[in-house]
């Protein structure tokens, strides 16, 4: 029997804070057209001090299994493509389970920067057309405010 993945729910969340490379710039020796050009970003999301990876991520796992219309008891497998877990152990999507209440599934992270809810997403249709799940939760979610972003531009 040939399985086929489809999307059948989406959701989403973003901060309220927000932040221009301009703002960026005050407080690090850059610029906003520096920044701009080697990222193409203008803006960005800061996560609240009671934010987490795993809190936002929830928000969006909500919205995503309501649109879907789905009890969330069936889904078989929950990934997290984050760069930014809330810790190593237990795994943000652990944390994302524990959050939706749900129980006897598997669930985990994947750690892959930028592509990460690309290999998530690969992931799951390889667990879709291998029969190993019928029901599979992708959830990005990512705090880089809380990291050092002069590193990241080195």
């Amino acid at each position: 029997m040939i399985r086929y993945s489809r999307v059948i729910g989406t959701g989403g969340y973003l901060p309220e804070e927000v932040r221009t490379n301009e703002q960026i710039s005050q407080t690090v020796d850059t610029s906003d057209s520096w920044i701009y050009e080697r990222t193409g970003i203008k803006s960005r999301r800061i996560a609240g001090p009671n934010e987490s990876s795993a809190s936002m991520a929830e928000i969006a796992a909500r919205q995503a299994i309501d649109a879907a219309q789905i009890d969330p008891e069936t889904i078989d497998l929950i990934i997290v493509a984050t760069g930014t877990p809330d810790r190593i152990y237990p795994s943000t999507g652990c944390l994302l389970q524990q959050r939706l209440g749900i129980k006897n599934t598997v669930a985990f992270d994947v750690q892959a920067a930028c592509s990460g809810s690309i290999f998530a997403l690969s992931i799951a249709d390889q667990y879709i057309k291998s029969g190993a799940a019928r029901t599979v939760l992708v959830v990005g979610s990512e705090i880089c405010s809380r990291i050092d972003l002069v590193e990241c531009f080195r």
